[in-house]
């Protein structure tokens, strides 16, 4: 997703430049929630306010949001469908395909000066090799780029002059204590109002109650990116809640690895089967729509409240040179998230066992070699040609991948 926006508004429509892309990612980067709709509002912002914040962030999560709510009704009626099934066997490895691709795209305008290379490579041991905390692992690229210094990503004059719109409307939008506190208000009554109306309706003890309670505080405590979001999320909701099964909280990854929208978007599958198994006193469906609704509401408005208050001052000192090299360890650090993210994605993907290996302090994920799917590894070979050679692609490459993985699915089923 963030490949793609870098593509559209940084190599295509020229709304802002390289610089102050990587300047609101990486400001991203810090924040708990879903990155990929931060930067969105953060764009949207930058361009046009307080508007355009509210319609990016809006529009980023509305299609996943009706595409998981639709699959979540699928999944619970009618699970077992090879049709749904196929769809999904092929997705998976082209889905793997396009995280590589967001990665040589980021990595090869982020990565400018042999230290970034390093930051980026010590990212990546970091989380796949020792399992180190995501913060800390943020924290320490970008210690690095205030040791080591010189960004490399200096805003010329020339890309300063293609952005009278974005400059413009941000400093319309400069900082003060009054805007400050006035967005925290509006921010908060926004995201406390439905939860408190939901306590007055169904009472403190109602399934729906707790989701809301619950993944509020997800949104504002987890950090690391989707994955490390998910593994919270999925102890939480399987042990401790008992609102679906690990086959499920599974399933519910691989719907919403294959829908539009931010990966955390899951949050709401999860929701609507602990809701729909735990009605209350509502019939399951309505209390499932509630939970997918309440759950997608406190889990993304948190988003808005962090960029409007923090973007502005990001926006002040983007000149200064300190903050831009420490944010540019962080930028390069990214690039080695990404990493962690496509490794992690294609060992689950591509196997269907991966033992997890503890010798202190080596955590390794390793493939049991013999598990290995050699239609999705076909799938994926072919992805991977179609977007890198071919040039087919997002759209083409995963829509003949599905296509593919329907077939080989149905043929499964009948022979």
């Amino acid at each position: 997703q963030i490949a793609v926006m870098h593509r559209i508004v940084v190599d295509e429509k020229r709304w802002v430049s390289e610089e102050r892309f990587l300047h609101a990612l990486s400001y991203c980067m810090l924040l708990p929630g879903p990155e990929a709709q931060q930067l969105a509002i953060y764009l949207g912002w930058l361009l046009h306010r307080t508007a355009g914040g509210l319609l990016a962030g809006v529009l980023f999560v509305l299609p996943g949001m009706i595409a998981i709510l639709g699959l979540s009704l699928v999944y619970v009626f009618f699970r077992d469908t090879p049709l749904l099934a196929g769809l999904f066997y092929g997705l998976k490895p082209a889905v793997m395909a396009v995280v590589v691709e967001a990665l040589w795209r980021i990595g090869r305008k982020a990565l400018l000066r042999p230290w970034h290379l390093a930051a980026a490579a010590a990212a990546f041991c970091a989380l796949f090799f020792f399992d180190i905390p995501f913060p800390a692992v943020i924290a320490g690229a970008a210690l690095a780029g205030l040791l080591l210094g010189g960004s490399g990503l200096e805003a010329n004059a020339d890309s300063m002059a293609k952005e009278g719109l974005a400059d413009s409307a941000a400093r319309t939008s400069s900082p003060s204590l009054g805007r400050s506190l006035r967005v925290l208000w509006i921010g908060l009554l926004v995201w406390g109002t439905p939860p408190l109306l939901l306590l007055g309706w169904l009472g403190r003890d109602h399934v729906v109650l707790d989701q809301a309670v619950f993944f509020s505080q997800a949104a504002v405590v987890t950090f690391g990116g989707a994955y490390s979001v998910l593994a919270y999320i999925g102890q939480e909701a399987v042990s401790t809640y008992g609102w679906l099964s690990p086959r499920e909280m599974l399933d519910g990854l691989g719907l919403a690895e294959t829908t539009p929208g931010p990966l955390i978007m899951v949050v709401q599958f999860v929701a609507f089967l602990g809701a729909y198994r735990h009605p209350g006193t509502l019939d399951p469906l309505s209390s499932a729509l509630l939970g997918s609704f309440i759950t997608t509401w406190v889990t993304f408005v948190p988003s808005f409240l962090f960029i409007f208050l923090g973007a502005p001052y990001i926006e002040a000192l983007r000149g200064n040179i300190r903050l831009r090299d420490a944010l540019s360890g962080i930028t390069a650090a990214v690039v080695g998230v990404i990493l962690n993210l496509a490794a992690f994605f294609s060992l689950h993907t591509l196997f269907a066992e991966v033992q997890r290996i503890e010798a202190f302090p080596f955590v390794l994920q390793v493939p049991v070699l013999a598990s290995l799917d050699p239609f999705l590894l076909l799938i994926a070979a072919f992805a991977f040609v179609a977007l890198f050679y071919a040039k087919l692609g997002m759209g083409k490459t995963l829509a003949i991948s599905s296509l593919a993985g329907l077939l080989i699915t149905l043929l499964r089923y009948w022979f």
